[in-house]
């Protein structure tokens, strides 16, 4: 390739780098690097990581997963790392306290259906599939103080959360301080020379340039992304929130719950999440804005767009009559899922551990939630008692609009 073509060529992919893009850190020392990777055809690592303190990847997680599918594309190697050792530790970007720590056996359990999740998203037979603990593991106490003279205690706590925890007398445990530590290392091992994240990342990652330094390396380019805001409209996507959409939840769960949000956060979600196939939907955003069509029609369009993604046109097509039907309509759904469940001891079950058990809900907080919030009912009578006990028996149970089962209890 002539240098002019080397320069069209950079231009071109730091334009689709940069789009959807909050802050890119780093552009112009990555324009050098990737003309010299064009010119010896070779391609740039592109890591993207996630710590396994939820079993589910959701739809915030696929702003992100997009783009370093866009950087496959380009040709680059993605390398999608599962923070295995990391979430050992917990992450206290954006907490106001310091996050609980987690037992190794939920570690493994959460991030067993990562790979799998995150397919949906990026080509992960040809991403590199990596676990921290690789290195992290191996480290001695020794290599890890070393790693920790690289910072300062002041610099530390020139971060956000940091400082206004300590300002308030808010508890920072050390061992928080060691997280952006341990990740930034990450970025030694691998030898990224792109970094992808949220902005709620944004100092671990910029102080991964700064150890990649100290370590001999070229500071990595940090490009990071907007948070997605949860279905409730007001906080970012969560599961633990109980406002988050996995990209493994049904197809007419996940429509329903597009349908459920506000016109203004529709608008949001279909900028962060569109993808090239959507050329449909940017003309039918056009038609939107020129008053020449509706909201209705777009959010439809939207839930379309999102379940064919992850479940594919067939399934969409499904979900929108099932929403037609069962929440339009309010019909029963043509077909309702059975489930037999044991007894305890006692002869009962609790309404909350029996929407748990069914995967109605993610924890037992949020299915307290559901209740308070009106959304459960049983053979059609609503409930509002989180305390209540079922015996033996069977009925209709109904949480939210979209879910139901026939329960027989024994």
């Amino acid at each position: 390739m002539t240098e002019a073509g080397v320069e069209r060529e950079v231009e071109r992919q730091i334009g689709v780098m940069r789009t959807g893009a909050v802050d890119f850190y780093g552009e112009e020392e990555l324009r050098s690097r990737l003309a010299l990777a064009i010119r010896e055809g070779r391609p740039l690592r592109v890591k993207l990581g996630f710590d396994p303190t939820s079993p589910h990847i959701h739809l915030g997680h696929s702003v992100v997963l997009s783009k370093l599918r866009r950087f496959q594309e380009l040709g680059h190697q993605a390398i999608f790392l599962v923070g295995d050792f990391t979430a050992r530790i917990g992450d206290p970007s954006g907490r106001n306290k310091t996050r609980p720590a987690l037992e190794e056996a939920d570690i493994r359990a959460n991030a067993s259906t990562y790979i799998e999740q995150a397919g949906r998203v990026l080509d992960v037979e040809n991403a590199e599939i990596r676990f921290n603990s690789e290195w992290m593991g191996a480290m001695t106490s020794a290599d890890f103080v070393r790693l920790c003279s690289h910072y300062t205690v002041a610099r530390l706590l020139e971060r956000d959360d940091f400082a206004k925890r300590y300002a308030a007398g808010e508890p920072v445990a050390v061992h928080e301080f060691l997280y952006p530590f341990a990740q930034a290392y990450d970025s030694v091992a691998l030898r990224a020379d792109v970094e992808l994240g949220g902005t709620d990342q944004t100092f671990n990652l910029l102080m991964a340039r700064e150890i990649q330094r100290a370590y001999g390396q070229d500071a990595q380019a940090v490009i990071t992304h907007p948070l997605l805001v949860g279905v409730d409209g007001h906080e970012k996507m969560s599961k633990s929130l109980g406002n988050a959409i996995g990209v493994t939840d049904a197809p007419e769960e996940m429509y329903g719950q597009v349908m459920s949000i506000s016109d203004a956060l529709m608008l949001e979600w279909f900028e962060q999440l569109e993808a090239e196939d959507w050329s449909d939907l940017r003309a039918l955003r056009g038609d939107l804005d020129a008053g020449r069509e509706g909201p209705l029609a777009f959010k439809q369009s939207l839930a379309g767009a999102i379940v064919t993604r992850f479940h594919g046109p067939g399934a969409a097509g499904e979900a929108a009559g099932h929403f037609q039907r069962v929440v339009q309509r309010k019909e029963l759904p043509e077909a309702i899922a059975e489930h037999q469940l044991p007894l305890g001891e006692s002869g009962e079950l609790g309404l909350l551990a029996l929407i748990e058990a069914l995967d109605f809900a993610s924890s037992r907080s949020e299915a307290r939630r559901l209740v308070a919030q009106g959304g459960v009912r049983l053979d059609g009578e609503g409930v509002n008692d989180p305390t209540l006990r079922l015996a033996a028996g069977q009925f209709l149970l109904q949480v939210g609009k979209r879910r139901f089962a026939r329960v027989t209890l024994a």
